[in-house]
Parts: structure tokens; sequence; C-alpha cells
């Protein structure tokens, strides 16, 4: 339960009412064209948990109470969830410290390591986090996988302009956080760079939002699959289309990279295992849906192939991070687990990698240089 007993489905719909307010607001800034619910991305379809949790389980007071407080004030309401889950890292941080993996690096490179992307790059609330100059919002931590290869491998210097939240428009265009502005993220690249390292593309899915819409259908049917139905139950896969669609961006984003550090090695690194790669899951201490656990482990593979195809075809390394984390998924105890659950035991966002995690992904980062 959250403040004056809300319960937390009802905070989590609230917060993404408020967020696609701002982003409607800012859309008529722009001049752009209001958007429709036929057209909502997927990081808005947590919405429909408000009438289902908010609407259906005799809560409408509370439902008022928090509509007034979303449009009053939408960005403290947001401020104080992310706050929320920072105490939830914290808080669970004292039942175990994530082992360290064990990276050998090679002799210092002679320019700049750099590291973009998205927040499993910028290694959300894992170590010192939010860390450096960046935008709050951005929650780049200081021991990212970014941070522990620059490390590894005595770079000279390193530079971090992954921020949470991107998708691959955030490369050329500047990004809006809770807190502060990221730039676009090729103003980071110089063209003496020696090494450029980022994951991107799971938040051209909303894979995030994904997975809290699954946590809350789950409750609704947990050993059916009513995040399959909700997202390909009409005939059309819309996270493999989603998948699909994000394809030409990746592949624009590597490109760009080339273009402005034409000396660098890139390396784009596939996303790690979420989710068990066989049986029903562990609800509900991670609540996804036994039914749902398959689907969206096929959409996480897939969303791979398509990277390391973009990957091959655009000069650019693939690094195979989801074989590495195989048997270490959100549903492992945590002295092995490399992903948080809904509930993080260690520091880590929910659904990211913990500090033992972006190790792993470190690891895999120098096999693929040697």
């Amino acid at each position: 339960m959250y403040p004056n007993g809300m319960p937390e489905s009802v905070w989590q719909a609230g917060l993404a009412r408020a967020c696609r307010e701002d982003a409607g607001k800012e859309r008529e800034r722009e001049g752009a064209a209001p958007m429709d619910d036929a057209r909502e991305p997927l990081w808005a379809e947590p919405l429909w948990a408000e009438s289902l949790w908010a609407g259906r389980l005799g809560v409408p007071s509370v439902r008022r109470w928090w509509r007034g407080r979303l449009r009053r004030r939408p960005g403290r309401a947001a401020a104080a969830l992310m706050a929320v889950l920072g105490v939830l890292s914290l808080s669970g941080s004292a039942l175990a410290s994530a082992p360290l993996g064990s990276i050998r690096g090679s002799a210092g490179l002679a320019g700049p390591v750099v590291a973009l992307g998205d927040s499993y790059t910028a290694g959300n609330l894992v170590g010192a986090s939010p860390a450096g100059s960046s935008p709050f919002g951005c929650l780049r931590s200081t021991r990212n996988y970014g941070a522990d290869v620059a490390r590894a491998l005595h770079a000279a210097s390193f530079v971090d302009g992954a921020c949470n939240g991107a998708t691959t428009a955030s490369m050329a265009r500047s990004e809006r956080t809770l807190f502060g502005t990221n730039p676009p993220q090729f103003s980071y690249l110089a063209r003496n760079d020696s090494l450029v390292m980022l994951t991107l593309g799971g938040d051209n899915l909303g894979f995030t939002h994904v997975l809290v819409t699954c946590t809350l259908l789950s409750f609704i049917d947990p050993w059916g699959a009513p995040c399959e139905n909700h997202y390909a139950g009409g005939g059309t896969d819309r996270l493999a289309a989603a998948v699909a669609a994000a394809r030409p961006g990746v592949a624009a984003a590597l490109r760009g990279i080339h273009r402005r550090a034409p000396r660098a090695r890139v390396l784009l690194l596939g996303y790690p295992d979420i989710l068990p790669v066989s049986g029903g899951g562990c609800w509900p201490v991670v609540p996804i849906a036994s039914g749902d656990v398959g689907y969206l482990r096929g959409t996480e593979v897939r969303l791979n192939r398509m990277l390391a195809s973009v990957a091959a075809a655009n000069g650019a390394t693939f690094v195979d991070t989801y074989r590495a984390t195989i048997g270490h998924d959100v549903c492992e105890p945590t002295a092995i687990k490399d992903i948080e659950g809904l509930i993080p035991t260690s520091l880590a966002f929910p659904f990211h990698p913990n500090a033992r995690g972006q190790r792993v992904m470190a690891d895999r980062v120098i096999a693929a240089l040697h």
C-alpha cells in the first residue's frame, strides 16, 4: 500500500495518466496532432488498470483523490513513485550484496570509451545512481557495465550518455526526463573515440511498461495467458510488430555513431535473460502469469535476434548477454540472480540488471573485444 492506503495499482495507473497528459501537452507545444487511443504508445498500456482496479474494486473515492492530485502536481506524484522504488531497492540491498564478476581488461585505449543507450546501460539505481553531471532523471550509475568496462580497459576517459527511457529517437533528439533534459546522445561522441557500447530498442517496445501491464493482468488469471491475450489476442502481435518497427531506428543509430566516431569499435549489446527459459515462472513472487512467461520470453528473444541482425548489417559487433544470464533470471535466489523482479532484493530498478548483472554484461563486452 502507498500513502493514505492507496493501492499500488492505482498509483501506477495514475502515474501513467500523468505521463500521457504531459506527453499530450508536449505534442501540443510542438504543433503535433493529439494522440488518440488507437495510436497510444505501448508505454501507455497500464492505463487500463485504473478502471479495472480503482473502478471495479470499489475505490472510486481514491480514484477521485488521485486524479485531483495528478492534475495539480503530476511532477511531484511521479517523483514520489521514483522515491518509493528507490526505497524498495535500498531496503532489499541489506539482504545480499551482488557478487562481482571476473573482468579482465587489457592495455589502455588511445581514445575515450563511450556508453550510450537506455536504462540497461545507465544502470538505474545500481551503485551510486544517479551519478556525475547527468540529468537526475537519466539515473546513470557509477557501476553500470560501461563504467566497469572502462575501468577494466584502463581507459583514459569514460563518457556516459545513457539515459533511462531512451529510445532510438533519443540518439538524435533531446530526451526529457522527470528531472532535467538529456541532450541528443550523438552529442556525446567524438572523432577520437575508441569504443562505443550501447543497449537500444527495448524502450521502443516500452518493455518495462509492458511488464508492469502483464504483472497487473496476472492477478486476473495467474495460470492463464492474459498478457498474451492483451497484446496478441486480436490476431496481430503488437509486441512483434513493435520489434520490427524498431529495426530502422536501431540501424540509423549505428550509422550515426559510425559517422561521428569513425575510429571507434561499436558494440551493440543484446538484453540479458529476464524470465526463466523453461517452466511457468514464479508467480506470485514475480507476478507474471504462467502462460505469459513463454510469450514474453519469446518477445525478448525476437528483439535480440533483430539487434544481432542489425548489428551485422551496419558494421557493429553484437554482444550476446542473454546466454550468459540464463539461470540467473528474476525467479532465481537473491544470491545468484542477475535481474531483479518487481520488488528488488538488491540495488537495481525493477526488471533491470543488478550490480552482478551489469558485471556479467561487462564481461561479455570484454570477451567480444578479444
